[in-house]
């Protein structure tokens, strides 16, 4: 059938109606505006994942050398006389002697280690050669000691840490341009570093320490590892998964089962909206007014933080749990009450296990969210340098100790690059954690999804 088009643009059939397979202005002019649309979605899109692209490569090109880490292959000899002087074997005398005790005897190691391998030392002093040692070094090989007594005598191989120039030089942080500017190393120490390694006795391997020691002093920043502040997190992680799901999951089934209608519920639903787009650092506050300064609960201990994240995430876990519910179908609760179930049981055995995968996906993305919170941990002293691990729960709680979150902010603040490198190296762990936990929802709201 021919078509036309009349004067307002039209198309029209022979018969001067409108034609539904002929495209008119009005459809050109829509069909545009969607491709626009598409065009736009694709952009914002595209911008997103560059983003998330170059936010991933900056962590990943500063922080994966964290995970490789320099170390030096000596032996040796430790002497009675600089370390049991009275020859009695006895921890507690022994133990008196400090890291300067051990120092001689690792650096004659080193220089043993050096001859062993016909590397030259020409241009280069004994104490430059001294100094590429860490600091770490000589109390690493004092609770070698103090662990076994017996072996004092005797002649023992160590793997001890280079020092922190050392292995920036292998890793690309420092360069021969640099160590000219630099007092903490030179070039002669670079170079004799080279002829080390290939010599065998300096290696880079993997640096299963970064996950298991404990934080380090400004001094030596190749032994700093995130062993407190995983352990710290942990703890943290546990109380809130304790506290908030158990009192999460029986608010939200009291205000949408059993709750009656009235401006105080309504009032109830309003303040846990609001709480849940308070900002975090509020929560921090009111953890350090009522856990601490009230309550006396001691700073920077993981029950302090446990219970201000707990806090925080409450009104995640409830809206989330509210949303499950109500997302179970009204005609399965008729069917149990019609059968002769109660409320309770209609509740418990039929409307709970349907909206169980929502409330393990609402729960695990409020503890990835608690994770990664700074703000209120600085608030209540987590901030603080600790080097001891805290002790098993639940002593372990009430113990001094750290979070990945706050490690971060704290090595940020330190000067030394190789403080940065870490830092790096911890966000890319938390990261980690972070995919995991999210792995672990998708997965449990498929083990437990039903369908009807």
């Amino acid at each position: 059938m021919p078509h036309s088009n009349g004067a307002d643009g039209i198309a029209r059939d022979s018969h001067g109606g409108k034609s539904l397979l002929a495209v008119d202005a009005r459809t050109r002019k829509r069909n545009a505006s969607e491709a626009r649309f598409r065009l736009l979605g694709k952009i914002a899109v595209a911008i997103g994942v560059l983003a998330l692209v170059g936010l991933l490569a900056s962590i990943l090109s500063s922080g994966l050398s964290s995970f490789r880490q320099t170390y030096i292959d000596i032996e040796v000899y430790l002497d009675p006389a600089k370390l049991d002087k009275e020859g009695n074997r006895d921890r507690a005398q022994i133990s008196k002697v400090s890291t300067f005790g051990y120092k001689p005897l690792i650096e004659q190691g080193f220089m043993e280690a050096i001859e062993k391998s016909g590397v030259s030392l020409d241009g280069i002093s004994e104490k430059e050669v001294a100094e590429m040692l860490s600091k770490e070094a000589p109390a690493q090989v004092r609770n070698f000691v103090l662990a076994d007594v017996e072996r004092i005598g005797q002649t023992a191989p160590f793997e001890v840490l280079a020092g922190g120039r050392i292995d920036g030089y292998f890793k690309g942080r420092v360069t021969m341009e640099s160590a000219e500017r630099d007092r903490n190393v030179s070039p002669a120490q670079l170079e004799l570093a080279d002829r080390l390694r290939e010599a065998g006795v300096v290696k880079v391997r993997f640096n299963w320490d970064f996950f298991t020691a404990p934080d380090a002093s400004d001094t030596r920043p190749e032994a700093a590892g995130l062993g407190v502040a995983i352990i710290g997190s942990a703890y943290m992680m546990l109380i809130v998964l304790v506290l908030s799901l158990p009192l999460g999951v029986a608010a939200s089934i009291y205000l949408e089962e059993f709750a009656p209608q009235n401006r105080f519920t309504d009032l109830i639903e309003v303040n846990i909206s609001n709480l849940a787009a308070v900002p975090s650092i509020v929560f921090g506050i009111l953890g350090l007014a009522i856990f601490i300064n009230f309550a006396g609960l001691p700073q920077s201990a993981p029950v302090v933080g446990g219970l201000v994240l707990t806090l925080m995430t409450l009104p995640t876990i409830i809206i989330a749990t509210r949303a499950s519910l109500k997302s179970v179908p009204p005609s399965i609760r008729e069917a149990a009450l019609g059968v002769g179930a109660s409320k309770m049981q209609t509740v418990f055995h039929h409307v709970l296990p349907l909206a169980m995968p929502g409330i393990l996906t609402g729960t695990i993305i409020g503890l990835a969210q608690a994770l990664g919170e700074t703000a209120p941990l600085l608030l209540i002293g987590m901030v603080a340098f600790v080097r001891e691990y805290p002790a098993g729960p639940p002593e372990g709680f009430f113990d001094p100790a750290a979070a990945l979150p706050v490690q971060v902010y704290n090595w940020t603040q330190r000067g030394d690059p190789a403080f940065v490198e870490r830092a790096s190296g911890a966000i890319i762990v938390l990261l980690v954690f972070l995919v995991v936990m999210n792995i672990a929802a998708i997965l449990l709201r498929r083990r437990f999804e039903r369908r009807w």
